[in-house]
């Protein structure tokens, strides 16, 4: 065996009494000024990069803690009970329904009218005329809950949240739709969502609060299906509307002749059965509004005539939403259509979210267009073709929608709009409407905040998690150990290495 060498007794001396390369360093004359800084710039170059690293494990842990409060929730509701026999309407309104609280952003309203068993009901029995939902502020001592008749409730104690327009009279509410409630989508795309709820809106004394105008008409035996459902006057026997007021003599038919309470007339015979119903609304939306981009709800109606109507004055003649008219008979046997126009001032601009239209039976279709002429969303009719909920032949029992390319589809501060809504006119019908609902978003979104949401709704945040444990880990461990490493190695003192007795 080769022993030590002279000057070097093993069992007295450690490696740690041999020069370290920091002292060589120092004591050559090679030592200058322009080394150290090459040394500091290691160092400096060590710390950025582990900067970098902690930095983006930080942000990254961040996004997925954010991911977690942006998962969708949603929730069915039912509607407080309401009757109907054979022939008989229900137009009931709710204040103060069961709704999601707090500040969120709204994704998504579907609705559909159901029996005492939860089982859909067909329009071939139940027709849908119509559900909206309103949003309001009521004084949190007032208890306006449940039923209510419109003629009856204290208007002091309440603050209208209307949508952005453009009848201020009527057509206010957040959602909304007919008997094509089952087969239309309502869902709002990422990242843009209705905000509603912030607390520094609310005024002192006030909660937000929403209500439910539910229209329903039962037409089980009735002697005119078609007619019942389009609140012809004569099969009714009205000629008063619901406030006592007489209805004009060339008004033949519509939501004047067909308020709660009425009765449509029904066959020789037929059972007058009373049923059960409820409307069972489901509701989608976020908790976190942070990377949400808010969007306006207009409503347009094709009702305004071939005026022009400029919401931001104040006459209330130029806002008159009549909401639904008539249209007469060809007398072609077919073939015929009847187009219906209206040029209409959208108040502030920005990018085509999403947009639907509202028809009833005999729709073709409707279409808005820009001031210049171009196409701003077209929608559609679905017409069912068999018995069951959802398909009935005869109904429209959808509307297409359309989703622009985000930022694709944009129009101006105080654009002049056409809506045109085509019905067919082979025979007459009373109180049709030819309403477009679009949102509008007034920002851009950022590509940051695309990215964020467009993650899948079915992402793993369990194993996520773990999987981003480790990285933290990881990444810190490195962190720890590089920096000590840099700090050993930038002391003037003797390196100390790690000696294994």
């Amino acid at each position: 065996m080769t022993s030590a060498p002279p000057e070097v007794s093993v069992p007295d001396v450690t490696i740690s009494s041999l020069p370290t390369v920091a002292a060589i360093r120092e004591a050559s004359p090679l030592a200058s000024p322009l080394r150290r800084r090459g040394k500091m710039s290691h160092i400096q170059l060590w710390l950025s990069l582990l900067l970098v690293l902690l930095s983006s494990i930080a942000d990254s842990v961040s996004t997925m803690n954010q991911q977690k409060d942006q998962s969708i929730k949603s929730t069915v509701f039912l509607s407080p009970p309401f009757f109907l026999h054979p022939g008989s309407v229900a137009n009931k309104v709710y204040f103060n329904i069961p709704f999601p609280k707090g500040h969120i952003a709204l994704k998504s309203l579907d609705a559909e009218v159901i029996d005492e068993n939860g089982i859909p009901v067909p329009l071939t029995e139940t027709y849908l005329h119509h559900w909206v939902i309103e949003r309001y502020y009521g004084r949190k001592e007032s208890l306006a809950d449940g039923n209510s008749e419109l003629k009856a409730f204290n208007r002091s104690n309440f603050i209208w949240m209307r949508n952005a327009g453009i009848c201020k009279g009527t057509l206010g509410q957040y959602f909304g739709l007919g008997s094509e409630t089952r087969r239309t989508s309502t869902w709002i795309p990422d990242p843009y969502g209705i905000e509603v709820g912030n607390p520094e809106k609310i005024p002192d004394g006030y909660k937000e609060r929403w209500l439910l105008n539910v229209h329903a008409i039962d037409t089980r035996g009735v002697e005119d299906r078609l007619g019942c459902t389009e609140c012809k006057c004569s099969l009714y026997n009205v000629t008063m509307d619901e406030f006592d007021q007489a209805l004009p003599k060339d008004y033949d038919g519509g939501l004047h002749c067909c308020y709660d309470q009425t009765q449509c007339q029904v066959r020789a015979g037929i059972q007058n059965v009373s049923r059960i119903l409820y409307l069972k609304y489901t509701v989608k939306w976020l908790n976190c509004v942070e990377n949400i981009v808010p969007v306006k709800i207009y409503i347009f109606d094709v009702t305004e005539g071939e005026q022009s109507v400029d919401p931001s004055k104040e006459n209330p003649l130029n806002l008159s939403c009549k909401v639904e008219y008539e249209i007469k008979s060809c007398k072609d046997n077919g073939g015929c259509v009847d187009t219906k126009r209206a040029r209409l001032v959208i108040p502030t601009g920005g990018h085509l979210v999403y947009g639907v239209a509202h028809q009833h039976s005999a729709g073709l279709g409707a279409t808005l267009y820009g001031q210049d002429g171009r196409v701003l969303c077209t929608s559609s009719p679905i017409y069912g073709e068999g018995e069951e909920a959802g398909n009935e032949a005869g109904y429209i029992v959808g509307m297409s929608t359309c989703y622009p390319k985000p930022g694709s589809v944009q129009v101006v501060d105080g654009e002049m709009l056409t809506l045109e809504s085509n019905y067919s006119s082979s025979q007459a019908h009373t109180g049709v409407m030819g309403l477009f609902y679009v949102l509008v978003a007034e920002a851009v979104p950022k590509s940051q905040t695309m990215l964020f949401l467009s993650f899948p709704g079915s992402l793993d945040l369990g194993l996520t998690k773990h999987t981003w444990s480790f990285v933290l880990a990881g990444g810190m461990l490195t962190a720890i150990i590089g920096i000590s490493y840099l700090c050993k190695r930038g002391s003037r003192r003797p390196y100390q290495p790690l000696v294994l007795v």
